[in-house]
């Protein structure tokens, strides 16, 4: 499908927000870990706590997400570009590129991330060619000494330190 001049000015200004990254998580009906990169995540509420992410419906992994009923968004550290690169590649087992282990909820849970939060699927919006999977917080790990990764110009850092410098 060829794109039109509004879908490539769309993508261009996309891509262009900075963003945070993600890996999502979840297992297959035969038990096997399933994950991908995403960037279409944000909160969604406090009470209940609440995060959405975005999956495409041409993605080979979307039934298992849709079908699985839970899912680990990993927020990715600044140091885990290639980690990054590995789970948005296709035709490479991407566990097998990085240390993991299950969750007590049965969610492959990838070491080294910033934050990890455990998700039970509250509800589904089909949203054109995407469906938005909103999610109810579980259990939530952090690792403060570790800084966020963002994506910005098709770029990977974390946030330089002077950013946190105050000016009086």
């Amino acid at each position: 499908m060829l794109k039109t001049d509004k879908q490539l000015l769309f993508k261009e200004v996309m891509g262009n927000y900075p963003t945070g990254v993600t890996i999502v998580t979840t297992t297959s009906e035969d038990g096997k870990p399933v994950g991908l990169t995403v960037n279409s995540f944000a909160s969604v509420s406090l009470d209940p706590l609440m995060v959405l992410w975005c999956i495409d419906h041409k993605v080979s992994s979307f039934n298992d997400f849709i079908k699985s009923g839970q899912f680990a968004v990993h927020i990715l550290a600044g140091e885990q570009q290639e980690l990054c690169k590995t789970f948005a590649s296709k035709g490479v087992d991407r566990f097998s590129k990085c240390h993991w282990a299950f969750s007590d909820n049965k969610l492959p849970i990838i070491e080294g991330t910033f934050a990890v939060l455990q998700c039970k699927t509250y509800k589904t919006v089909e949203a054109g060619d995407h469906t938005i999977l909103i999610g109810e917080v579980q259990e939530i790990q952090i690792d403060s000494n570790k800084d966020p990764m963002l994506y910005h110009r098709r770029h990977f850092a974390s946030i330089p330190p002077e950013f946190y410098t105050t000016k009086n």
